[in-house]
């Protein structure tokens, strides 16, 4: 993925142009778009105020994640699981990339309505947890995302039970990153890696690895 300054009007081109997906990705991705720009009339998926500039404030700042993903496994495919999917961002996105085995975790019926209706529409296999994330069996992720869900304390409260062991999380984080470091230190020993963001230059992608509780150390 390419640096450079946003354009004045962030396209689908310049998206192109900036992640080299294919044209057929592209033109899925652009399906999906125009299906959340006609549902988010009436279910709110994302701040109105954000949908002239989706390619650039939901697309680009998603897409940007699989850049950071690990390695895919030799045997199987790579398993990332996304908290908190609402209108798919990052989830359904790299899915649509082709990141692996996506499984998408939306509580909120409507969101995972749409959701489904948006995975159809592209043409992309993922799997659906209409269920609230702490209620979720164990999934053997590789890796665990969540884009505006919750605190980053509470995320790897509901990421850890998920991940196999080596696995990472990928959590874009706004400019409050540091307090929210702060906090989770307290509770978790953890390798921090943070990512700036291509989207925002306030914001950062937390890749974490080695996530270990402190009570059970002892």
């Amino acid at each position: 993925m390419s640096g450079g300054q946003r354009q004045p009007t962030y396209t689908a081109e310049d998206f192109q142009q900036d992640t080299g997906v294919s044209r057929e990705t592209l033109a899925r991705l652009t399906s999906y778009a125009n299906l959340l720009t006609k549902w988010n009339k009436a279910v709110n998926l994302v701040s109105r105020s954000t949908v002239p500039d989706l390619w650039w404030r939901h697309m680009l700042d998603s897409a940007q994640l699989a850049e950071l993903l690990p390695e895919a496994p030799q045997s199987r495919y790579r398993r990332v699981v996304d908290l908190g999917s609402g209108a798919g961002f990052p989830g359904l996105v790299l899915a649509i990339m082709g990141v692996g085995e996506v499984h998408l975790v939306e509580s909120d019926a409507r969101k995972a309505a749409f959701l489904r209706e948006a995975a159809r529409a592209t043409g992309t296999e993922v799997a659906f947890h209409v269920k609230r994330a702490e209620t979720l069996e164990p999934l053997d992720a590789d890796v665990v995302t969540a884009r505006a869900f919750a605190p980053l304390v509470e995320l790897l409260n509901y990421a850890e039970p998920l991940m196999r062991p080596g696995a990472i999380g990928l959590f874009p984080k706004g400019k409050g990153v540091e307090s929210e470091l702060t906090v989770a230190r307290k509770a978790w020993n953890m390798a921090v890696d943070p990512v700036p963001s291509r989207t925002d230059p306030a914001a950062s992608i937390l890749r974490i690895e080695a996530l270990v509780r402190k009570d059970a150390n002892g």
